[in-house]
C-alpha cells in the first residue's frame, strides 16, 4: 500500500484519511479550523461512528472510510476459526450495517456492493476465509488509490469545459457551496478540484464559498481548503449568494453531489436548491461535479431520493450544534441535511468519464446512455 503522503498525490495535500494496512486514522473535521486532531478508528463499529457523527463527512471520503474502517478490522482479526461460510457472513453483515450510518449519499451503498461483490467471488476462487479478507482489504485499498484518480479527471474535465463555454480566457470568479475539496474526498475533490484545476490552469481570479449553514462546511472546511492551496478567495453568507449572483461577479457555480437520479435530478447539501434557483433566474450556469459512482440509475428522479434528516441541535445552538444554545428551548426544528436540485436548473454534470450535457433543448440528460457508453453497472443496489 502507498505511503500516507502518496496516497494523496503530493506532501502538502490536505488529508482527511490517513491509512496504511491494520491502521486508519481520520482528521475531525468537527474540530476544523482551529484544531487538527486524528482519530484512530480500530473496526467498523468506530468508523460508523465516526461518519454518522460528522467526523468525516462527502460522499467520497464516507464511501472509503466505511471500507477502510472494516479492513482494518479485518487486518487485526488474526487468526480465526470460521469457516468461508462464516467469513462472508460477518463481512456482509458489517457491510449492511456500516451503510447505515447515512442513507442520502449512494456512493457509500455503491462501495458496499461492489466490496461484497469482491466477497463473492473470492469465494468461488478461494476456500480459506483468510484469503476471502486478503481480497477485501486489497479492494478497499484500491478505492482509496483510485478516488483520487477520479477526481482530478473531474477537474481537468471540468476546468476544460467550463472554458469551452465562456467567453472569458481567464479572470473566471466561480462560487462553490459545502465542502468537496480533499477533505470530503482521499484528495483533490469534485467540485473543489474543478477550482483547483481552473487556478493551476491560471484561469480563476476568484473563488467564493458560501458559509453552509447550519454546519458550516464551506466557512470552517472549504475556506480552509482554499487558504491551504493560496487559492483567491472570498467567504460569504448563504443569504449573500443571490446578491452577489445579481452583482455580475459569477461567471459558473459548481456543486457536488451525494445522489443524481436517473434524469439528472441532484441531492446535494441543503442550499444547493437556492443557488440553482437564483442561477437559473440571473442566467448562470449551474455545474455539478461528481464522480459516476454518485449516479442511480435505480432511481428513476429525485423525488425517490431519501433524504436524510439531522439534529435540531445544529440549528438550536451555535457552530453546528457544538456551541451555546442561541434558539429558545421548545422550538420546533425541521433540519435537511440535503435539498434535490431539478435536472432542468442544472447546465451539466462533470464526470471523470467526461461531460453530461442535455441531449437537447428539453432540459433532460440521457444519463443511462451516457452511463452505457463505458460499459458501467446501470444500477446502484442498496441491499447486500
Amino acid at each position: 500500500m502507498a505511503s500516507e503522503l502518496k496516497q494523496n498525490g503530493e506532501e502538502n495535500t490536505l488529508q482527511s484519511i490517513r491509512y496504511s494496512r491494520g491502521r486508519l486514522q481520520l482528521l475531525d473535521q468537527r474540530k476544523l479550523p482551529h484544531d487538527s486532531v486524528y482519530i484512530d478508528i480500530q473496526d467498523s463499529t468506530a468508523g460508523w461512528h465516526a461518519i454518522h457523527d460528522m467526523v468525516v463527512r462527502g460522499a467520497p471520503a464516507i464511501a472509503i472510510s466505511a471500507a477502510l474502517s472494516l479492513a482494518v478490522e479485518v487486518a487485526n482479526l488474526g487468526s480465526v476459526d470460521w469457516s468461508v461460510n462464516d467469513a462472508i457472513s460477518f463481512l456482509q453483515k458489517r457491510l449492511e450495517f456500516l451503510v447505515s450510518s447515512r442513507p442520502t449519499a449512494v456512493n457509500l451503498s455503491d462501495a458496499a456492493t461492489k466490496l461484497n461483490d469482491v466477497v463473492l467471488k473470492a469465494t468461488n476462487d478461494m476456500s480459506k476465509p483468510e484469503a476471502i479478507f486478503q481480497a477485501y482489504v486489497e479492494a478497499a485499498e484500491g478505492m482509496l488509490i483510485d478516488d483520487i484518480d477520479t477526481n482530478k479527471a473531474i477537474g481537468s474535465n471540468g476546468a476544460k469545459f467550463i472554458l469551452s463555454q465562456t467567453q472569458k480566457c481567464h479572470n473566471l470568479h466561480v462560487l462553490t457551496h459545502c465542502n468537496t475539496g480533499s477533505l470530503a474526498t482521499a484528495g483533490y475533490g469534485t467540485a473543489l478540484g474543478v477550482i483547483r484545476a481552473l487556478h493551476s490552469e491560471g484561469l480563476l481570479e476568484t473563488a467564493f464559498c458560501t458559509e453552509t449553514r447550519p454546519y458550516n462546511q464551506g466557512s470552517r472546511l472549504t475556506a480552509y481548503e482554499l487558504i491551504h492551496d493560496h487559492i483567491p478567495a472570498v467567504l460569504i453568507a448563504d443569504s449573500a449568494a443571490a446578491a452577489l449572483q445579481k452583482s455580475g461577479r459569477v461567471d459558473a457555480i459548481i456543486v457536488g453531489a451525494d445522489r443524481i437520479a436517473e434524469n439528472g435530478d441532484t441531492a446535494n447539501k441543503i442550499g444547493t436548491y437556492n443557488l440553482a434557483l437564483s442561477a437559473f433566474h440571473h442566467g448562470i450556469p449551474f455545474y455539478v461535479a461528481a464522480p459516476l459512482t454518485s449516479v442511480d440509475l435505480s432511481l428513476s428522479s429525485g423525488e425517490q431520493i431519501i433524504i436524510e434528516e439531522r439534529s435540531p441541535k445544529e440549528l438550536t445552538h451555535a457552530l453546528g450544534g457544538q456551541g451555546q444554545q442561541v434558539a429558545p428551548s421548545g422550538i420546533s426544528v425541521w433540519n435537511p441535511a440535503f435539498d434535490v436540485t431539478p435536472a432542468n436548473l442544472i447546465t451539466a454534470i462533470i464526470t471523470e468519464k467526461g461531460v453530461i450535457t442535455k441531449k437537447d433543448s428539453s432540459t433532460t440528460f440521457d444519463i443511462k446512455g451516457f452511463v452505457e457508453s463505458f460499459a458501467l453497472p446501470l444500477t446502484n443496489e442498496t441491499n447486500i
